[in-house]
């Protein structure tokens, strides 16, 4: 009986019972129980995590390998110092396996096993959002001993070429955790031992890439105008949440608040205060997105601090900041403005600014929020090309010369290949000649109209008489929910099989998918040479493993096949069901054996 190190009194997922760590599990046993409910390896201890000190509640959270969830206990002694001196207790020991089975990271992987795998029991329990937790320090880094083994495995890390091995694993864990599918596949190979890490990700390094670059991806600036909404509350008050992203925006749309900030906070006025007053004043509703704002500044009080801030409306025909014009003439739509003397100038009235003097201010601080909005995206404005008068060699069509006006080029299609072609294009000659041959019967326009007019009489009393048959719909309806009906069926239809043996089925299947793939991709490899490709020896000997595990597929058939007719299910259906992947799997076994007539005997599916 292995020797116990501490024990507690602690609460695993609202239950009470009994904490104990031993020289070789972590084990918590429920009161009442004799078995333990949850026996951890300290071999799988990764990380630590403990509640701040002060927390109602005094808890211990174990990470695993490859399960960062791991399990949360609270420790329950009363007083509650107690409970702290038991938690340092176990604190510290597990500090010291964990610093031990990291430092025994390089260790070889366990043998595979060729028997069906079987998915390890996890529990999570997360702590609670409101009472953050606090990492233990430990000696080494908190790169758990699934990454170091993974990276050692078979000397060819990390997946991705150039990556260290701490983001490397990060990558491949938010993928893992995204797709529930394959994150279940890696627990029956990888956790079981049966493939490495490297190779499980071998030929899914655009999984890793795709994650990589979306978080790469930079989010660019929102493009709404910052325009804060009052919100009404209880008791007909307004209110307006102000964040610290909220303050930032301002600042940079409006350039004269944040001045106004600057001089008054907190000289005159703190911070609150500012803000209230701000909400309050005509400054506010003059930056406001709407034309309505124009009309509630007469109704809103004056401030004698903010009201010097406020500038003049911008609704002269000409805008206050002047844009930068185009130096180039040959392609400025305002350079027509000296043509047609002689029949007058004036401009458009879609040119004309200012017929609605009360939408040019919103017009033109839409204008600026876009430009703004341009440069944060464009970066620094380039500098105007200055016009080149003579001695550039340049012609002056290239200058006005745009590639959205150039005609595509024309293509020649793809070529058509038709048998009999010939007799095709004959005989749409002959159709053509005959119906020119046709003579052409003259039309009388009077009789025509008279005939249209004696079709429409009583078109409207026909109309009211008109019925549609419901049949034809309910016919159609019918048949499109039936369709739909059938394909939910299909879906959640276990074809009279039991839950736990489905799962069975689906395992095996895909841990055999598995295997073919990883024996195709060493027998076949894609002609991509990379620093990190396997050499002929290691695909050899990966194919020799893949083959081993292929060679007792049939075997696991068989097993579940007999396992469906003890629980009562037709066995058959079973065979049925696996008959696709146990073809190719004696494909792949046969291919094997032509290329290695040595090993023919040793890869056979029984």
């Amino acid at each position: 009986m292995p020797a116990i190190a501490c024990t507690a009194k602690a609460s695993y997922k609202k239950q009470l019972g009994t904490l104990e760590l031993t020289d070789t599990h972590l084990q918590w046993t429920q009161d009442g129980k004799k078995v333990p409910s949850v026996k951890i390896p300290l071999q799988d201890a990764a990380s630590l995590f403990c509640s701040k000190e002060g927390a109602p509640q005094v808890r211990l959270k174990l990470g695993l390998v490859n399960d960062d969830a791991g399990h949360n206990f609270t420790f329950s002694s009363e007083p509650q110092t107690v409970a702290l001196t038991e938690r340092e207790t176990f604190k510290s020991e597990l500090t010291n396996v964990i610093s031990r089975n990291r430092s025994g990271a390089s260790a070889a992987p366990p043998p595979p096993s060729v028997a069906t795998p079987k998915a390890p029991m996890t529990a999570s329990t997360s702590l609670s959002p409101s009472k953050p937790s606090t990492p233990v320090t430990v000696p080494a880094s908190r790169a758990s001993v699934s990454r170091a083994t993974s990276v050692a495995s078979d000397g060819r890390a990390p997946i991705i070429p150039g990556a260290d091995a701490a983001s490397d694993f990060r990558l491949r864990k938010k993928v893992l955790m995204s797709n529930p599918e394959l994150l279940a596949l890696h627990k029956d190979l990888v956790m079981t031992g049966q493939i490495t890490e490297s190779e499980f990700w071998e030929g899914r390094e655009h999984l890793l890439l795709a994650q990589a670059a979306a978080e790469a991806q930079k989010r660019g600036r929102p493009g709404q105008l910052v325009d804060p909404r009052p919100q009404t509350v209880e008791g007909g008050e307004v209110k307006i949440v102000i964040t610290p992203q909220l303050v930032h925006d301002i600042f940079e749309e409006y350039p004269v608040v944040a001045k106004a900030y600057s001089e008054n906070v907190p000289s005159k006025l703190s911070e609150a205060e500012f803000w209230k007053r701000y909400f309050q004043s005509k400054l506010f509703n003059a930056h406001r997105a709407s034309i309505r704002s124009s009309a509630t500044q007469h109704v809103v009080k004056d401030d004698p601090i903010f009201d010097k801030y406020l500038e003049k409306d911008d609704d002269g025909l000409e805008p206050k900041r002047p844009r930068e014009e185009v130096a180039d003439l040959y392609i400025s739509l305002g350079a027509t403005l000296e043509d047609h003397a002689e029949t007058g100038n004036e401009k458009d009235i879609t040119m004309r600014a200012g017929r609605q003097r009360g939408v040019l201010p919103l017009i033109r601080k839409f204008n600026d929020h876009s430009e703004r909005l341009l440069n944060s995206t464009l970066g620094e404005n380039p500098s105007l090309k200055r016009r080149r008068v003579e001695g550039d060699g340049q012609d002056n069509f290239s200058q006005i010369e745009l590639e959205d006006l150039r005609d595509p080029e024309s293509s020649i299609g793809i070529f058509l290949e038709m048998q009999d072609r010939q007799r095709y294009f004959e005989g749409q000659l002959m159709r053509g000649v005959a119906a020119e041959q046709v003579p052409a019967q003259p039309v009388d326009i009077s009789v025509a109209h008279v005939d249209f007019r004696r079709e429409l009489e009583g078109w409207d009393a026909r109309f009211n008489q008109l019925r549609l048959e419901r049949k034809a719909a309910d016919a159609a309806l019918l048949s499109m929910t039936q369709n739909v009906t059938a394909r939910l069926d299909t879906k959640t239809k276990k074809n009279g099989l039991p839950a736990a043996l489905f799962r069975q089925l689906t395992t095996c299947q895909t841990a055999a998918n598995e295997f073919l793939r990883q024996f195709w991709g060493a027998m076949c490899p894609p002609p991509v040479d990379t620093p990190f490709a396997p050499s002929l020896a290691q695909r050899s000997a990966k194919a020799a493993k893949m083959a081993s595990y292929l060679a007792g597929t049939r075997e696991k058939v068989d097993a579940l096949v007999r396992v469906a007719q003890v629980e009562g299910a037709d066995g058959t259906r079973v065979e049925v069901a696996m008959k696709p992947v146990l073809e190719a799997v004696e494909r792949a076994l046969a291919f094997y054996r032509a290329k290695n007539p040595s090993k023919a005997t040793q890869h056979k599916v029984a």
